[in-house]
Parts: structure tokens; C-alpha cells; sequence
């Protein structure tokens, strides 16, 4: 009887440190997208500039969303976006691929517009900016094509 009850506890221990693994993973992973559901919007670029997958989608500096996938389209980059449910994008906003600091991290910044209509689920953002090549800038400069 002292063997079933000390096998019950090490197996009750043992669910509770998985599920707490489980959690702190998700935690630290910053898969909190999950609990924030949202609606789908994409961008196409002409250069995505590296951004990958998980990447933030930022306005003024607050994070509003995540990078879902990044494919290769018409030649173009398309990338896209799951936004918080709470967050509304206007039709005339502007995407654009940022680095955070001199060589950071790659993130999406969204200007929000003016537009009385909002991009709804699944549609697109029209106006975009791809990434500053900074390796073709300092190229063009040091062999002065400028």
C-alpha cells in the first residue's frame, strides 16, 4: 500500500512538472498569440530583408501582432500578419520592415492611416516598405555611387 501511494505521488509530480514546463515554454517562446486570437492581414514586399516567422508587428513601439509566414509570391515577398482582435488597421496604413537598432532583430512597424474603411480579415495593406539594404548602401558609397 506504501508503494501504490509513493507511485501516485512521484506520477502527480510528474504531470505538474510537464505542465509547468509546458507553460514557462510558451511564456519564454512568446507564443502568447495564441491567447490574443486575431484576424489575418497580408503585405508583399520587394525585399523582406530576412524577417522571419514570429517576427513583431509594431505601432508606436507597442506590439500588436505577430509574423505568421513569410513566402515567395509573383516574385514578391508575402508576408502574413496575425493582428490582435482589438487592434483595427485602417485601408491607407502602411507596412514597413524595420530593424531594431543597428543590427537587430527585423520587425514590422505599421503606420496607421486615415481612412474612415479598416483592412478586414484576410485582406491586404497596400502600401508598403521593404527593407534598407544596408550591405548595397555602403557599397554604393565606398565605390562613390552615390
Amino acid at each position: 500500500m506504501k508503494e501504490s501511494n509513493a507511485e501516485l505521488v512521484v506520477g502527480l509530480f510528474l504531470i505538474f512538472g510537464i505542465i509547468s514546463l509546458a507553460f514557462i515554454s510558451i511564456k519564454l517562446g512568446k507564443l502568447e498569440v495564441i491567447g490574443k486570437p486575431g484576424y489575418t492581414v497580408f503585405a508583399e514586399f520587394d525585399n523582406d530583408g530576412g524577417i522571419k516567422q514570429g517576427a513583431s508587428v509594431e505601432i508606436a513601439g507597442v506590439s500588436v501582432g505577430k509574423v505568421n509566414t513569410v513566402k515567395l509570391e509573383n516574385y514578391q515577398a508575402l508576408v502574413e500578419l496575425v493582428i490582435y482582435r482589438n487592434v483595427k488597421l485602417q485601408e491607407d496604413a502602411i507596412a514597413s520592415i524595420r530593424t531594431e537598432g543597428l543590427i537587430g532583430e527585423k520587425y514590422i512597424q505599421i503606420t496607421p492611416g486615415a481612412s474612415d474603411k479598416l483592412i478586414p480579415n484576410k485582406g491586404k495593406i497596400r502600401e508598403t516598405e521593404s527593407a534598407i539594404d544596408i550591405e548595397s548602401l555602403i557599397s554604393k558609397f565606398a565605390f562613390g555611387k552615390v
